[in-house]
């Protein structure tokens, strides 16, 4: 018998917003992404295992996690 699984990261852009960045606490536009871990099973996306928003700030570039709350604290 033969199996093939695997792990596959993918990365999507959500919609930023402006918002004052942790770091060097200017109200500019933050980018927000999803990094989301996917297990396939022959080639085919099965059920995703962790998902983790990064938000970064357009200004000084610095990027940090956030949760899923505050990201959607951030989007609405």
């Amino acid at each position: 018998m033969f199996l093939l699984f695997g792990l596959k990261t993918l990365l999507r852009d959500l919609p930023g917003r402006m918002a004052a960045c942790q770091h060097c606490g200017q109200f500019v536009q933050q980018r927000v992404q999803e990094r989301a871990t996917k297990l396939s099973l022959f080639f085919i996306p099965v059920f995703t295992t962790s998902k983790v928003y990064d938000i970064t700030c357009t200004n000084c570039g610095q990027s940090s996690t956030i949760k899923s709350r505050q990201k959607n604290a951030l989007l609405s």
